[in-house]
């Protein structure tokens, strides 16, 4: 088993075998997480502490190193090792206090997809808004179900989120629609994936090729206004009721910190088309909590997830849409089978009928302004013990 020299660091979550990146600072530097500090990675560039023939690792973003492909991820990252479990490098690395180090959004968010991938979440909302017919229509065990978001409404964790105004149904069938401020507003508990590596258009991925395109993992909230979005997303779907702000963390945890929260996907009934199977398809054994205001309200299970990463990716790519370097594309809500592992709140009040009692005594059906939302995660690390993702966290203003 592999150990740091940084203090604190071994068995910390963000320990050795973690290596999350993210831009921190007022210069806006890269840095990898490690405990409680983060590495100056512009500082070990111009050291030459790590190699960075092109000087990517000192630009404000991670865009250039992430274009860079698995390569340089892979040869960074054993560099980075070497370097915090060296006890000879000591005094060549900079660290800072990753408390009081201001996260940036790493990397400049090329275009927005979410997906709609958990089997319980498409089942609840079916069963809620059609309850006398087959709560899944008829695609969607066919094929991996998305929308196209905004990418410029992505914001880095601790960002406020404002609440929305727009549309809203009629009151009565002979009355002009509502307009006004969002009263239901939701989260949605969502795990995203950040690519690196483009494709040239025309150019498909198939599952099995994730690895040579996604750099890293990143959790998300995909706040919902839900009486927004019923009122518009006939025909096209959701847009408003969404676009209007998406968090993810700021740390991105590398694909290859995850090896060993790779897990079987669950079976797919019918099978996939071609261009969707996978002869050794994975997902992610990501343990979700989500926190309303200090409580503990949801505690979803990643790898339940129904349509796995890759088969995202080759659904998001298979009519020749070109990825591009920062492309984002989520999970969708993230639920499992019991009414705890539900990772949205209009299925944990079930539409509002069913108010949940947070510990200072008050009850909630949807979000309330000055409430604070944050999602976490952990994961099976390769040493046996388990990382600790970025959190996403927003908070609700009025």
């Amino acid at each position: 088993m592999t150990k740091s020299w940084v203090p604190g660091s071994n068995g910390s979550g963000f320990g050795i075998d973690h290596l999350p990146y993210g831009v921190v600072g007022p210069d806006r530097h890269i840095g990898v997480a490690i405990g409680d500090h983060i590495v100056d990675l512009a500082a070990a560039s111009v050291d030459r502490l790590v190699d960075d023939p092109d000087g990517a690792l000192t630009d404000p973003t991670l865009d250039r190193f992430m274009a860079e492909g698995p390569d340089r991820w892979q040869s960074t990252r054993e560099q980075i090792t070497t370097l915090l479990s060296d006890e000879n490098h000591k005094d060549s690395v900079v660290l800072v206090d990753r408390g009081s180090a201001g996260l940036h959004l790493p990397w400049t968010v090329a275009d927005y997809v979410d997906f709609y991938s958990s089997l319980d979440h498409a089942t609840n909302l079916g069963r809620m808004f059609r309850p006398d017919s087959e709560p899944l229509l008829p695609n969607w065990r066919h094929l991996p179900v998305a929308y196209h978001g905004r990418a410029g409404t992505v914001y880095v964790s601790g960002t406020d989120v404002i609440r929305p105004a727009g549309q809203k149904r009629p009151q009565a069938p002979d009355q002009p629609p509502v307009f006004g401020a969002s009263s239901r507003l939701d989260i949605e508990a969502e795990v995203g994936f950040v690519v690196g590596v483009g494709t040239e258009p025309g150019e498909s991925v198939s599952p099995a090729d994730l690895a040579d395109h996604v750099f890293g993992v990143s959790l998300v909230n995909d706040w919902s206004a839900r009486d927004i979005q019923a009122w518009e997303y006939v025909p096209l779907g959701p847009f408003l009721g969404k676009s209007f702000a998406t968090s993810v963390a700021g740390w991105i945890t590398p694909l290859d910190a995850l090896r060993a929260a790779r897990t079987e996907p669950p079976t797919q009934d019918p099978p996939p088309l071609d261009y969707l199977n996978d002869k050794d398809p994975w997902g992610l054994d990501l343990a979700i909590e989500v926190h309303l205001n200090g409580t503990l309200i949801s505690q979803p299970q990643f790898g339940d997830n129904y349509w796995t990463p890759g088969q995202q990716l080759a659904h998001m790519t298979i009519n020749g849409a070109r990825l591009r370097t920062g492309d984002l594309y989520a999970s969708g809500t993230v639920s499992g089978p019991e009414e705890h592992q539900r990772g949205s709140l209009i299925e944990l009040t079930w539409n509002g009928e069913n108010p949940i009692t947070l510990d200072d005594g008050t009850e909630r059906t949807f979000l309330e302004d000055g409430d604070q939302v944050v999602i976490s995660a952990t994961a099976p690390a390769v040493d046996g013990g388990r990382i600790t993702l970025g959190p996403v966290v927003g908070r609700i203003l009025g």
